[in-house]
């Protein structure tokens, strides 16, 4: 049995994902799989690259072939340099976490505290009914004085 690792497509139309699979390779490209062993997310920016590099050298040692794209892939985590023997390559480059909300909300409630903002939202609309508002008054007020 020819054994393959290959990419296994996931995903809507427009953003698809991958999953690193082991599988025959008389399967189809989304069928069975023996088994997975990573992830591709090409649309993130960096791309998400997940493998698991100690299976990948089973798979390799005992002879799996990779197909073209997934060899690209275990180029760049340096999972087939290993296999080879070759040095290692650069690391891969990885997304910064995401800003805490929550920090970011402290930080704008700490500044609105300081300033005479009120902390509602006051849109065009509500300015406009603000201002007849205010001018309802100051006629009143003239009108008793």
């Amino acid at each position: 049995m020819a054994v393959k690792i290959k990419l296994k497509r996931l995903g809507k139309i427009r953003s698809p994902h991958y999953r690193i699979v082991v599988a025959d390779s008389r399967t189809r490209r989304d069928g069975r799989a023996i088994e997975e062993i990573g992830l591709y997310h090409p649309v993130q920016n960096p791309s998400r690259i997940e493998v698991n590099a100690e299976r990948a050298q089973y798979w390799l040692s005992v002879g799996a072939q990779p197909t073209e794209p997934v060899l690209a892939i275990l180029k760049l985590t340096g999972d087939w340099q290993k296999h080879k023997g070759l040095p290692a390559p650069a690391p891969l480059l990885v997304a910064e976490p995401k800003a805490d909300k929550r920090a970011a909300f402290d930080e704008f409630a700490k500044a609105l505290e300081g300033g005479d903002a009120k902390g509602e939202a006051i849109t065009p609309k509500a300015k406009k009914a603000d201002k007849k508002a205010d001018d309802a008054a100051d006629a009143a007020e003239s009108t008793e004085a």
